[in-house]
């Protein structure tokens, strides 16, 4: 996927916070990169942080659930089965 920042939009961060235009660039293309992963990729990768954190698997995906739905461009509402099977296959 192309991570590349539009122009446009480019210069209204650089002009907005006052970042010159090339860290601009490179804020806006880490964020695109950041949300660009797949909702599966995105389950899966929290699956395993929460794990780390000792969270059992009912708690994890209500906290998933919640993550979801606030992204910026909202997955389908998924349920604890469709998370599973994500994750576990």
């Amino acid at each position: 996927m192309d991570h590349s920042a539009p122009a446009d939009l480019v210069r209204h961060v650089a002009a907005s916070t006052g970042l010159p235009p090339a860290t601009a660039a490179r804020v806006i293309a880490d964020v695109l990169s950041y949300f660009g992963e797949s909702t599966e990729e995105f389950i899966r990768r929290r699956h395993r942080e929460l794990r780390g954190k000792q969270l059992g698997n009912e708690r994890i995906w209500a906290v998933l659930g919640a993550e979801l739905a606030a992204r910026p461009v909202a997955a389908p509402e998924l349920s604890a089965r469709q998370l599973r099977r994500i994750v576990y296959g």
